[in-house]
This record gives C-alpha cells, sequence and structure tokens, in this order.
C-alpha cells in the first residue's frame, strides 16, 4: 500500500508519495479551520507554484554535446536527456509527480473544507474554492500530458490518463482515468471557477478569471479545440494585455521586474527546478539570431555556469530575477494561441500582424523587420517558430512536440548523441509519454505503466 504521510506545520502540508497515513498536529498549531486558512494554504508558492522539469530536459531545445557536461550529469538525468525506457528505481519518487500531487491533494482539502471554514464570507469561502479549482486543472493538465499520450479524439476516452483524485482521500483508488476523463475535470473545473472569480487578484499567485482563461485558452489547444482557444486566449488579452519591452532591460536586467510586478503574468507557475543549466540547441540558437533581444538576455556562454561550465550557450532567463523559471500562461502565450488559430483558418495576414506585435517588443528598433507571410502553411510554421523563440527553456517545447506530431506537415524525428550513442525520437513514439515511477507501480498496482 502507498503511504502518505503529513502534518500540519506553520499552516501548510507536506506530504511524501505513500498511502497509509499519520495526521500530526505540530505543538501549538492548529488544523485547518478559518477561511484564512484556506488561503495561506494555497499562498505556499512551494506546494503551489512549482510545475514540472523533466519534460524540458528531454525537449528539442537542449543538446548536451559536450562531453564534460556528459559525464557529469546524473543516472536520471541521462535517463531522461537519451528518452529511455526507466528513469527511476524501484525505490525513487519521480519529483514531477510526486509535486503535482501535492498540489493536487492541498487543492482538494481546499475545496472540501473552504465552504464550512469559520469568520469568512461566503463570497470569499467561493473565491477561495475557485482559485483551488484552477490550481487542480493546471496540476492535472501538465500530469496528463507529461504521463500520458497526446490527446486525440477518436482515442482519448480509451487512451490511459492518469488517476484523477478529487476528495482528499488517502484510500481512494488509483486507476488511471482516461485521457478525456482528465480533460473533462479540467475543463469542468475551469468553468466553474470562471463564474466565481473576479476579474483580477491582488496578484498572480492567486488564481484569477483571466488565470482561467488563460489555463482553458492552453487546454484546448493541446485538445485541438482551436476556435475555442482563440476565444479564451481572447478574453485574456482583453483583460490583460500589456507586453514587456524588452529594450528597456538591455543595459540594466537588474531591473527586469520580478514575478509579483511582471505585467505579463496571467498565473504564477514554475519549472519544479527553479534554476536548471540548459545547453540549448545549435538549432534553437539560429532560430533566434544574436540581434535578437530574447537571445541576448535570456542566453549566456556555457563557460558562465562556472558550476557546471560547458561548451556552447544556455538558458539563463532565472538569473534575471531568481524567481524561477516561469512556465504559466502569459499575454505573449495568448498572443500567439491567437496567431496559430489565425492561420490555421487561413487568416494569415492577421495572424503574422499578432506576431509582428509582439515582436516590436524583442528587438531593437534598428534591428526589427516585420516578419510576413504568404500562405497558411508559412504562417503557421512562422507562428510556431516564434512560439520556440518566446517559450524557450520555459517547458513550452514538449507540449508543441506532441501536438504538432499528430499533423504530418509538421512532425519531427529528434536525435541527439550521448556518449558515443545515437538516440532517436520519432514521431508519436511511446517515449514521449514519460514512465510512471516503478515504486508507485509496486505499491500501488490498480496504477498500470505506460507503453515503452
Amino acid at each position: 500500500m502507498k503511504k502518505i504521510i503529513f502534518s500540519f506545520i506553520l499552516g501548510c502540508l507536506v506530504l511524501s508519495s505513500c498511502r497509509d497515513y499519520v495526521e500530526i498536529d505540530a505543538i501549538g498549531q492548529r488544523t485547518l479551520k478559518y477561511t484564512d486558512d484556506y488561503q495561506y494554504l494555497l499562498n505556499y508558492d512551494n506546494f503551489i507554484s512549482q510545475a514540472f522539469y523533466y519534460t524540458e530536459l528531454a525537449s528539442d531545445e537542449v543538446d548536451i554535446s559536450d562531453e564534460g557536461f556528459q559525464t557529469r550529469m546524473s543516472t536520471k538525468d541521462a535517463a531522461v536527456y537519451t528518452w529511455a525506457d526507466y528513469i527511476y528505481s524501484d525505490t525513487e519518487e519521480d519529483n514531477d509527480w510526486t509535486k503535482l500531487y501535492k498540489e493536487i491533494y492541498i487543492c482538494n482539502q481546499v475545496i472540501e473544507g473552504v465552504m464550512d471554514s469559520e469568520k469568512g464570507t461566503e463570497k470569499e469561502k467561493a473565491n477561495i474554492y475557485a482559485q483551488a479549482q484552477v490550481h487542480r486543472a493546471f496540476a492535472y493538465l501538465d500530469l496528463v500530458n507529461v504521463f500520458a499520450k497526446q490527446y486525440d479524439k477518436e482515442t482519448a476516452s480509451t487512451d490511459e490518463g492518469v488517476p484523477l483524485l478529487l476528495t482528499p482521500d488517502l484510500y481512494a483508488s488509483l486507476k488511471r482515468a482516461s485521457v478525456q476523463e482528465v480533460y473533462d475535470q479540467i475543463q469542468k473545473d475551469l468553468k466553474e471557477a470562471m463564474l466565481i472569480l473576479p476579474d483580477a487578484q491582488s496578484n498572480a499567485y492567486n488564481a484569477s478569471k483571466i488565470s482561467a482563461y488563460g489555463v482553458m485558452a492552453r487546454t484546448c489547444l493541446q485538445m485541438g479545440e482551436y476556435d475555442a482557444a482563440y476565444a479564451y486566449a481572447d478574453s485574456v488579452l482583453q483583460k490583460k494585455n500589456t507586453l514587456l519591452d524588452l529594450n528597456d532591460y538591455i543595459n540594466n536586467k537588474t531591473s527586469f521586474p520580478k514575478k509579483m510586478y511582471n505585467p505579463e503574468v496571467v498565473l504564477y507557475k514554475t519549472l519544479s527546478n527553479l534554476g536548471p543549466v540548459l545547453p540549448l540547441s545549435n538549432h534553437l540558437l539560429g532560430l533566434l539570431g544574436e540581434k535578437d533581444l530574447r537571445y541576448q538576455l535570456f542566453t549566456v556562454p556555457g563557460t558562465n555556469f562556472s558550476w557546471n561550465s560547458f561548451n556552447g550557450r544556455g538558458y539563463s532567463g532565472y538569473q534575471l530575477t531568481y524567481d524561477g523559471v516561469y512556465t504559466g500562461p502569459c499575454v505573449p502565450e495568448m498572443m500567439l494561441i491567437k496567431a496559430e488559430v489565425l492561420a490555421r483558418n487561413g487568416n494569415y495576414t492577421d495572424a503574422i500582424s499578432l506576431v509582428n506585435d509582439l515582436r516590436k517588443k524583442r528587438f531593437a528598433p534598428a534591428d526589427y523587420t516585420d516578419l510576413t507571410a504568404t500562405s497558411k502553411e508559412e504562417a503557421l510554421q512562422t507562428v510556431i517558430d516564434e512560439r520556440q523563440r518566446e517559450f524557450f527553456g520555459r517547458g513550452f517545447r514538449w507540449y508543441d512536440q506532441k501536438r504538432l506530431n499528430k499533423e504530418a506537415a509538421l512532425a519531427q524525428t529528434v536525435t541527439r548523441t550521448f556518449k558515443g550513442e545515437t538516440y532517436t525520437l520519432a514521431p508519436n513514439d511511446n517515449h514521449y509519454v514519460f514512465p510512471i515511477a516503478n515504486k508507485y507501480i509496486i505499491l500501488n498496482p490498480e496504477i498500470t505503466q505506460n507503453p515503452r
């Protein structure tokens, strides 16, 4: 049986990944009682804001060709990078899986208990309840994209998704729900939250109506529901549309806004590895070009990483603020979702116009030139390329690789060499679905392993 050990310390829930449990109240502390207690749970950054990491290391943005770097990699990192059948030993935790289910457990506690809490108005309670629904939806969107097949409406009802836990019941079944059931629950949570939440909250930690719109836009894009993705992205941009002008920071990097003050942030989430060292591929660096301010601000020579130096250039975005690597929905993402749908619908002029609106904030005026397209196909590829430029290092690319592999014209085979051996990842390969850690399957036989 899987064991979950938890304790309430300073108002924060600490979980491991096991099922039999022991509840311990810290001396002088109390369990959840007041409405504010539930908001404090959702405000705890280490549990609620961290998402995933290993999909970024597996993506085609990363190219670890430096032999010294390869030698220094951990066994787990090397397994991820080479798309191995299995990553963890029978006793090891999967931090991505554990952190996301920890977040879901906390959200479930809030959803189950906040409406009966004390010293809060019904409006305050409903607000907190809806915030938890958005965070839960975001966590399940990550889980189903990391540990299950790409959404396909023809097979989603039979493809295995992930365990769908909706209450803090430590003995609930861990049988995997279908991909369709997981996506249905994500959309249900978000639609219900939209009816309750205010347009904006006091900060981007707390989910708002536009946060729900942003997560839904990303969800619909992954599902191939393009018109809905456009509508939700547009709903965000009607309320929040400010872009950072990178020209303002190129000569004063320390002034780059932290998460609490970044106007592009819609819902604050980060990679679970807050400061990864990621050698970037030559393809990505060539796509950027040295005049792109994103190249100048967010990449540095590998020798700058003195603790893990390598030849080439690496992602350094987190070094601007040391706030972590932001991977939540944001204003540029909403713009590029709209642009992609416009391109797919044949409106390539408006699609490229949106891309150019973004790019004007990513180049010095003297280096900027409008992009153009003369066909639907050219416009779509232009948008996809811009997604790579805008979101590199932040975990978006793996999801794009998975969904675009469903389209023959956009599918790509990825190859890489590691310690003298060549590895190949074909479109729609089983290794686009991460293995579930053996420990969880051994302790919980109802969880089935992904095909390898």
